[in-house]
């Protein structure tokens, strides 16, 4: 664990929500983790929540996560630390919005996800540059979850039938 992670207290539950309930404290690639951990939560609230109460989850732990995430990186003195990843929880979760669920399409929407997460097309890269706190956290996947979402509604309402 660096430096920047043992200044957090998973005691704090902002803290551990900041960092995806563990999943962010992997040393490689904790994005990715951060998504795959996101996978069972935000697969079983698309699948078993209506599609307006599933949004309004997201609205809210969209809000949660700009307050928990900019406690953690205050506490550790770094914007956007790659341990943070409740972001990845929610864009994830954007990303499976209404889309018919298996697991070809889970799979579908994380694969788009991490790709627009990772390679930050504009306007992504433009948002996580210039939007700081908590907000600035967030939108970056905000964004890459509403891209892969749209490329992966497309594929699933006309490219298969």
């Amino acid at each position: 664990m660096d430096a920047y992670l043992k200044r957090l207290s998973l005691r704090n539950p902002l803290h551990l929500l900041a960092v995806g309930f563990g999943s962010g404290l992997v040393a490689k690639a904790p994005g990715t983790f951060g998504s795959l951990a996101a996978l069972p939560l935000m697969a079983w609230g698309a699948w078993g929540l209506s599609t307006p109460v599933y949004i309004v989850m997201l609205v809210v732990g969209f809000a949660l996560g700009v307050w928990c995430c900019q406690v953690a990186s205050r506490a550790m003195g770094v914007h956007d630390h790659g341990g943070i990843v409740w972001d990845e929880f929610i864009g994830m979760g954007i990303a499976l919005v209404a889309i018919p669920l298996s697991i070809s399409s889970v799979v579908c929407g994380f694969v788009l996800f991490r790709f627009f997460d990772i390679l930050k097309p504009w306007p992504i890269r433009w948002l996580d540059q210039h939007v700081g706190g908590g907000f600035g956290i967030m939108i970056d996947d905000v964004l890459a979850g509403f891209l892969a979402w749209v490329i992966q509604w497309g594929i699933f309402h006309y490219l298969i039938v």
